[in-house]
């Protein structure tokens, strides 16, 4: 039987345009996706929307457009991404899918069930001038910052909530039972800290007449679900849950053996490595595998910001350096789970070096160099490695292109120490095992590169078969 591997980026929030930060975690999932297809395995990548809630709504009314218009307009220009980046997922789940939404309603039925989900009074703080609840983090002496000179109101409203409480054994039981839940480890660290501290039960609904924008409770037409619990539960929607459960526990696993990967941003960490998995044991699901959590990109040492004008989107980065060496980019940016700081001129330098200097530099000379050598790729024997496995299955993605960007200098290094150009006027057998060689290496690399860089992959080998001379970075 084929083996199976799912993968999911968490779903954006559809009130703003695509960002980098996005981008790198999605092409990231593509390429592991992409390494678990290559090894034979069959394959479901998620991605999607995330469509619901307070900001979504008003944004929407901002703007004088309908809420699902707006939704809609939104949710094209992630889909968008697809082709942009090259990207191959199976799956683009929006969470205002009517699929989405009865699974999110029979979630909440079987968490209601096993008595997980109650209803109290739930006190909020409510700035008139903003219209909005304010948490005590985000209130100035006590005021809000936006509206300084206006009191804020305390608000009484009845709730359902969710007994995130009674998961702090179950959650650490399952940490403990897993030492790679999470990675990278200190973000593991940091979430078994916040578990051990206690947990406490939170809100899992607002008042339809305040907030109309979202599921439906279900047999309660006055609430209707928080976006986070509603947004969550797409990670099994997509695959067909509940009335599929054939295709779930294929792809998804058991409660013996979990199979699915989620990548997400260090701002997820809570959501998807403690609530979500209390999700799932509150409805009797099996857990995740393993969550991957990966750092912010500061741009200059500063926050992406509209005000500040640094913002980097992905069309500007493919419009500069092409879909792969977009990916190539944000793929190699740094060591994943860490911040990381970039800049224009830090991407040109490295695009530049590693790229236009380094790799599209050594297959122009090899293929100039060999194009009368006759030369089979089929001949050629190619096993993935295990420091290849391991760095896929760690997400160490830089680590491999840097493995890769080594054997490109070593190749041009071997070109300048060998000279196969002199070699080929008196020395035609040293020239061609030379060549050979070189043109080996190339493939190898052309196999390397297949889940990170496909476009150039797929270049390098055609040129390899046509002799055909190509140009697949040109300097900025």
């Amino acid at each position: 039987m084929q083996e199976k591997f799912y993968i999911t980026t968490t779903l954006p929030y559809v009130n703003a345009e695509p960002h980098i930060g996005f981008a790198s975690e999605i092409i990231m999932a593509d390429a592991r996706s992409r390494f678990e297809k290559s090894l034979g395995k069959e394959v479901v990548f998620n991605t999607g929307t995330d469509e619901h809630g307070v900001k979504i709504w008003q944004k929407a009314q901002t703007k004088g457009q309908g809420t699902q218009e707006y939704v809609n307009e939104y949710a094209q220009k992630f889909d968008q991404l697809k082709q942009l980046l090259n990207l191959s997922y199976t799956n683009f789940t929006r969470t205002t899918n009517k699929h989405h939404e009865k699974s999110a309603q029979e979630i909440w039925r079987r968490v209601e069930k096993n008595g997980y989900i109650y209803k109290k009074q739930y006190e909020i703080k409510y700035c008139i001038g903003c219209e909005l609840e304010k948490t005590d983090s985000e209130l100035e002496k006590g005021c809000c910052p936006f509206h300084p000179g206006k009191e804020l109101e305390i608000i009484k409203e009845e709730n359902y909530f969710f007994r995130f409480s009674q998961f702090q054994k179950k959650l650490l039981k399952l940490y403990k039972e897993n030492p790679t839940f999470v990675v990278p480890e200190k973000r593991f660290n940091e979430i078994k800290s916040f578990v051990k501290r206690g947990l406490e039960d939170f809100s899992i609904s607002r008042l339809k007449e305040k907030m109309p924008w979202g599921i439906a409770v279900p047999d309660d037409d006055t609430q209707v679900i928080y976006v986070w619990f509603d947004a969550l539960i797409n990670y099994i929607s997509t695959l067909g849950w509940p009335e599929d459960e054939k295709k779930f526990r294929k792809f998804w696993g058991t409660k013996e053996k979990p199979q699915a990967v989620q990548i997400a941003g260090k701002d997820n960490l809570r959501q998807q490595s403690a609530m979500w998995q209390a999700m799932l044991m509150a409805a009797d699901l099996p857990t995740s595998q393993q969550i991957f959590i990966n750092g912010f990109i500061s741009v200059d040492g500063q926050k992406m910001s509209k005000s500040i004008g640094n913002v980097i989107s992905p069309k500007e980065m493919v419009d500069k350096f092409g879909k792969d060496g977009t990916r190539y980019l944000l793929l190699a940016k740094g060591t994943f789970g860490e911040d990381s700081d970039i800049s224009w001129k830090k991407f040109i330098l490295k695009y530049n070096a590693d790229l236009a200097n380094g790799l599209g530099n050594l297959t122009a000379r090899i293929i100039k160099l060999g194009e009368n050598i006759k030369f089979n790729l089929k001949d050629i024997q190619y096993e993935v490695s295990l420091q290849t496995k391991n760095n896929f299955e760690l997400m160490n993605l830089d680590k491999e292109l840097e493995d890769i960007i080594k054997r490109v200098k070593e190749a041009n290094q071997l070109i300048e120490k060998t000279k196969p150009w002199e070699l080929a006027k008196n020395k035609v057998v040293e020239f061609e095992k030379i060549m050979r060689e070189l043109l080996t290496e190339l493939f190898i690399i052309s196999q390397k590169l297949e889940p990170l860089m496909p476009e150039t992959a797929e270049k390098i080998k055609v040129a390899l078969e046509t002799k055909e001379r190509i140009i697949l970075f040109k300097r900025i």
